[in-house]
């Protein structure tokens, strides 16, 4: 039976073990853009902590599509040297090294920028009221994302995710919250999947199909009227018959409200239900922060990898206590050793 310490491959790619540093906004990039030596340190000692894959926070394919103007981008070649810089020193501790591809649509806070969604509907009473794309600026966008993949190519990662969750631009696409399109784009599932699967084309133009593409999707909207877990298995279908090879599972933020009950694995039902419905390999997340816990997941086939997020902010060396407390070999780096026997 598998463990949390099973490796893990896909394609091309091996992962020494079933955890995967979620992606999280550090808010510390350059007004630019570009990464940061507080990047190197912190996604580096991630990597010298054990986990099997790290991954980027959600980096913008577009200026526009930040979330804020301290986020990552991708949208310029000259962001390429210090991503790979990361992508070197990741990959030579022996994790894997993935980004998120992302665009923030209507969520995005830009001064003196106009934001854009696929319906002029903003986020909440303080969020400003985004332009509602042209059928001509969304080929703009789902060109940005093929030159985003292009260029996380060029430095050197392993896996892409790209980002459908949220409440960020493909999430909004997708849910009948935010997408009131009358035309090609909007009315039934299907529609309003066609700009996500245009996006998964435009990528794998430029995405070796040796290495994975990891899709993150919010499993179900928490509101009435929004996406539900039958919706995201559908749109989990679409994704795999145009190439996705992983889902990322979470849920919510495509409004400002927060799940009724939040206890410790309360999205894995959704990577379990779109793994058996779908028939996709998944990722699960959501308040894992027991070994005990992330292994009975995996032990159990309810998901295929773990995402940590904030248990890794507070203990980067959570998988190699882990191994310890579960009497593992230690297989961490030789300099930490002795602090692990």
């Amino acid at each position: 039976m598998s463990d949390i310490f099973t490796p893990f491959t896909q394609k091309n790619v091996s992962l020494r073990n079933r955890i995967v540093m979620s992606p999280m906004c550090m808010y510390t990039a350059e007004d630019d853009g570009k990464a940061t030596d507080w990047h190197y340190v912190h996604y580096g000692t991630r990597a010298v902590g054990g986990v099997g894959l790290v991954m980027q926070e959600a980096t913008a394919v577009e200026a526009r599509g930040r979330i804020s103007h301290q986020d990552l981008g991708i949208w310029s070649d000259e962001h390429i040297e210090p991503l790979g810089r990361i992508v070197s020193f990741v990959k030579a501790q022996g994790a894997a090294a993935a980004i998120q591809l992302a665009h923030a649509g209507r969520k995005a806070r830009l001064n003196d920028t106009t934001i854009v969604a696929p319906s002029a509907i903003p986020f909440d009473e303080e969020s400003q009221v985004p332009h509602e794309l042209t059928e001509a600026e969304i080929d703009d966008v789902v060109e940005a994302w093929r030159q985003g993949a292009r260029r996380a190519r060029e430095a050197g990662f392993d896996i892409v995710e790209i980002h459908g969750a949220h409440g960020y631009l493909i999430n909004e696409f997708l849910s009948p919250l935010s997408n009131k399109r009358t035309d090609k784009y909007g009315g039934d599932i299907k529609s309003r999947c066609l700009f996500l699967t245009r996006v998964i084309e435009a990528v794998k133009q430029e995405w070796p199909e040796e290495n994975p593409l990891y899709l993150r999707l919010s499993a179900v909207d928490h509101a009435e009227g929004g996406l539900t877990i039958e919706d995201s298995v559908e749109i989990a279908k679409i994704a795999k018959e145009v190439g996705v090879d992983l889902i990322d599972c979470s849920s919510g933020a495509i409004l400002p409200v927060a799940p009724k009950k939040i206890f410790p694995g309360y999205q894995v039902s959704y990577a379990e239900t779109i793994r058996r419905e779908a028939g996709i390999a998944t990722g699960s997340v959501g308040l894992i922060e027991e070994h005990t816990l992330a292994n009975e997941i995996i032990g159990n086939e309810r998901a295929d990898l773990i995402f940590l997020g904030r248990v890794l902010l507070r203990n980067p060396y959570w998988v190699l206590q882990a191994s310890k407390e579960r009497h593992r070999e230690y297989a961490g780096p030789r300099q930490y050793e002795r602090g692990f026997k």
